[in-house]
């Protein structure tokens, strides 16, 4: 039996396709009626966390954070059995979590932080990424149960707090697109241009593409022979923030990277590309 701790749009989802594999599912959530309504697939809801977990072979949890997760298991503690496995889907902290597995582990209990680069849908149809790290032995044990409720199943080695890492620069990364996006969306308000013909600069050039290309260069590439030096690369957004500015708009990502692209300038790399700022900082 699995008990399922956190049953929101990921975690339900999840629990839909637990029941559609045919497997008894246990489940809880802090709003009750999110729990209750996996009744209809054939889960059983439970009042509390220790209720859930009680005769669990596997634990999985979804949750909101570090602080949600530990107090989470200090209530499903009493009901947690010697042979149980906790899996952790929630995007946490490196250092809290290795803490966390370094824990749990002393007390017994095998701790497998798994979080994911997966919506509901993904959830519900077993696509998507699932990150995992730490002990070996433990993540080939858990694969045959990990694999079908994702698309990809990767392994991150042996430090336990790898995959928190890499999921947070994964969002990182997300978060930074989409401010990216906001500010050209802002601009193009300033400047009365529709949004309908931001969105086909998409289309003029593979931006797709950019990302690993200039995550490779970035970080072993010769930046000594520019392609764009970043002394006009900081020109450029110059003007961007100028002629926003002059048309009564704001943006507000691009201030900070012109602020790194200054220091960068300032420390004498203004003739180099102005992919450097992605180095350590001088």
């Amino acid at each position: 039996m699995i008990a399922y701790l956190g049953t929101g749009l990921l975690g339900g989802n999840f629990v839909r396709a637990f029941r559609g594999r045919g497997e008894d599912v246990h489940v809880w959530n802090r709003s009750p009626e999110k729990a209750k309504a996996l009744e209809e697939v054939g889960a059983r809801a439970f009042a509390t966390p220790a209720e859930a977990v009680r005769g669990a072979t596997r634990i999985h949890i979804t949750v909101s954070d570090d602080a949600a997760v530990d107090a989470l298991l200090a209530d499903a503690a009493p009901g947690i059995g010697p042979d149980c496995i906790i899996i952790d889907h929630t995007t946490t902290a490196p250092v809290p979590t290795a803490k966390r597995v370094r824990e749990w582990t002393a007390r017994g209990i095998r701790f497998q932080h798994a979080p994911v680069f997966m919506g509901p849908s993904n959830a519900l149809e077993g696509t998507g990424t699932m990150l995992g790290s730490g002990d070996a032995t433990l993540f080939e044990q858990l694969r045959s149960v990990l694999e079908p409720m994702t698309g990809k199943l990767v392994y991150l080695g042996s430090d336990p707090s790898r995959a928190a890492a890499i999921k947070l620069m994964g969002n990182l990364f997300l978060l930074i697109v989409t401010g990216g996006v906001a500010d050209m969306f802002a601009m193009g308000r300033a400047l009365n241009v529709p949004e309908e013909e931001v969105e086909q600069i998409f289309t003029l050039f593979n931006a797709a593409g950019f990302g690993p290309a200039r995550a490779k260069r970035m970080s072993s590439g010769d930046l000594s022979k520019p392609s764009w030096t970043l002394a006009m690369g900081r020109k450029d957004a110059r003007l961007m923030m100028e002629s926003t500015a002059e048309a009564g708009g704001a943006l507000a990502v691009l201030p900070a990277v012109a602020a790194e692209m200054d220091r960068w300038i300032a420390a004498g790399h203004g003739a180099e590309d102005y992919m450097i700022i992605g180095r350590e900082r001088p």
